[in-house]
């Protein structure tokens, strides 16, 4: 890298001291953690089998049998609570680093290409956004179906193109710099500069990005489930459970506020993080839009 350009240097174990020395980043790291085991470790942990149904138990009130009552087929809401959230964190947390990866690097390289590709780039991006958030992806879902092998790379592309903007804006800055201006000078590739001198100077803005965008996707799937565009069942999944559970709500409040605790704590969890990594990283996220 060239001597003039002093990019943040940081390394995986003192950024997460970091973190944890802030409230927000243990607390946030704590929910996001124990969601991640609770994903990893529900299928020995359940109490009953998710599809297990009991027609003189429908409906039923929280006993010692089921802690969180049963549904209206008579399945255990806490074991579909604990199992619902797998699928969702599988999918959003491969589906996350996709779009990071390609958005990112498409923003950086028109910040850094400029010029009419850039203005062109940037206005189809601004019609993309112009559009309500979740209709493209209805548009697709319906046409192609459900299964995870649609949903990934769906919500990968749809959820990558804000990434664009970010990552322009962010690139722009450093482009402007001298350091990128004598790397020109000298004839490095475009390829080496991306590579050596933007690239480290935008990864703190593309981690905190990432994180914001996770707990977008995550939201942005459990809509589609609630409207029966993610998960089909009986396989369960907190979208899937809210949906089915609302029009019982006045019987059995707790099929609907269980899963909903359940994903609201996932996705302030990863906030928190995102905010006290914003925060560690000297990141000013009040300067970023809201897209």
């Amino acid at each position: 890298m060239s001597a003039l350009a002093v990019p943040r240097q940081w390394r995986a174990g003192a950024l997460l001291r970091d973190l944890v020395a802030r409230p927000s980043g243990a607390i946030g790291l704590a929910l996001v953690t124990f969601h991640v085991l609770l994903a990893l470790l529900s299928p020995w942990l359940v109490p009953h089998d998710y599809k297990a149904m009991d027609a003189t138990l429908t409906l039923a009130e929280p006993s010692a049998a089921h802690w969180l009552g049963t549904d209206h087929l008579g399945r255990d809401v806490l074991t579909r609570v604990m199992l619902g959230g797998r699928e969702a964190l599988l999918i959003t947390g491969i589906a996350t680093p996709v779009a990071m990866l390609w958005g990112g690097l498409t923003g950086v390289w028109l910040g850094l290409r400029g010029g009419w590709v850039d203005e062109v780039a940037m206005r189809l991006v601004d019609a993309f956004l112009a559009l309500p958030g979740i209709l493209p992806l209805l548009v697709l879902i319906t046409v192609f179906g459900t299964g995870c092998e649609v949903l990934l790379p769906t919500l990968a592309f749809f959820f990558g193109i804000p990434v664009i903007r970010v990552a322009r804006a962010a690139a722009h800055e450093v482009v402007a710099r001298d350091f990128v201006s004598a790397a020109r000078a000298r004839g490095h590739h475009p390829f080496d500069i991306v590579r050596r001198e933007i690239l480290p100077n935008v990864t703190d803005t593309l981690l905190v990005e990432g994180a914001m965008r996770w707990s977008w996707m995550l939201l942005g799937f459990s809509s589609l489930s609630f409207l029966g565009f993610g998960v089909a069942p009986p396989r369960p999944d907190w979208g899937l459970m809210v949906s089915d559970a609302r029009v019982y709500m006045s019987l059995a409040p707790w099929g609907v506020i269980a899963p909903v605790l359940a994903l609201s704590t996932l996705i302030i969890g990863i906030n928190l993080t995102a905010d006290a990594l914003a925060k560690t990283l000297g990141i000013d996220r009040s300067r970023k839009a809201v897209i």
